[in-house]
């Protein structure tokens, strides 16, 4: 009764209104904290300065989203899948909470539209929107709590943006693939990782060269050492997909040994 009263009335007057329509259009209901939500918005790169000298961003919700996502996707998995081992479903895990399908639901539901930031042209900006999405939740779970935020995402958000059989499919631990790979054909493998010291500190930025049998064999840039690294081992597979078959296997060789020649 007080939600139907409430929502024509916060989406229409006061200050904030735009603030409760975009989060109504979003997930279906009114905030009771709609400072949270505003937060969940501010990238680091657009952060606010308070009087202290302090800034205040969307990092500590996005802390605590993550936590929040991934014990919900945790619980959905053990019940969905009560058949599979646990190394099964702490891939499957991995790859619904990556920054790329993060990013993709982020997108979808309209949320890169609403989120402030600065970081235009640099590494980090693939990320924003995954980041701000984990924010959100981590405001919805503060606002109205674990239940609520257990339904929401796994009802509403991954049961309209998510595809069990597709994320299924989907490779994104493209280093893992690739050591298998090379343990299996008996080769040394070596990422050599760095930091860009010319690199601000708010937007750090790691370079990655994967060595296959002591050849340099791929390259990858990335906002932190784990994604260089994934980056440097997708570029050695040169492919869309990254499934590393007989016959990509066979490629792979091919120009290993090309390079050593």
């Amino acid at each position: 009764m007080f939600d139907f009263l409430l929502r024509p009335l916060r989406r229409r007057f006061g200050r904030d209104k735009e603030y409760y329509a975009v989060i109504d259009d979003m997930f279906g209901f009114m905030p009771h904290n709609i400072e949270l939500y505003k937060l969940a918005l501010i990238h680091k790169s657009a952060s606010v300065q308070l009087e202290d000298g302090s800034h205040i961003n969307n990092e500590r919700l996005e802390f605590l989203g993550d936590a929040v996502i991934e014990s919900i996707t945790s619980d959905f998995l053990f019940i969905e899948f009560p058949e599979h081992d646990e190394g099964f479903m702490t891939q499957l895990r991995s790859k619904i909470v990556s920054r790329q399908s993060l990013n993709r639901i982020a997108s979808e539901i309209g949320l890169d539209k609403h989120v402030i930031s600065h970081a235009a042209g640099n590494s980090t900006q693939k990320h924003i929107y995954g980041d701000a999405f984990e924010a959100m939740i981590g405001a919805i779970y503060l606002d109205q709590g674990y239940d609520f935020a257990n339904r929401l995402l796994i009802n509403d958000i991954f049961g309209r943006y998510l595809s069990i059989d597709d994320v299924m499919m989907s490779e994104t631990d493209f280093k893992s693939r690739l050591i298998e790979w090379c343990q299996k054909n008996h080769l040394a493998i070596e990422f050599r990782t760095g930091h860009d010291t010319a690199a601000l500190s708010s937007h750090p930025v790691f370079h990655s060269t994967v060595y296959i049998g002591g050849i340099a064999a791929g390259h990858g840039t990335g906002d932190s050492k784990k994604q260089a690294e994934q980056n440097a081992a997708f570029s050695v597979s040169q492919n869309s997909t990254a499934t590393i078959t007989d016959e990509s296997s066979a490629a792979m060789l091919d120009r290993i040994d090309r390079l050593a020649n």
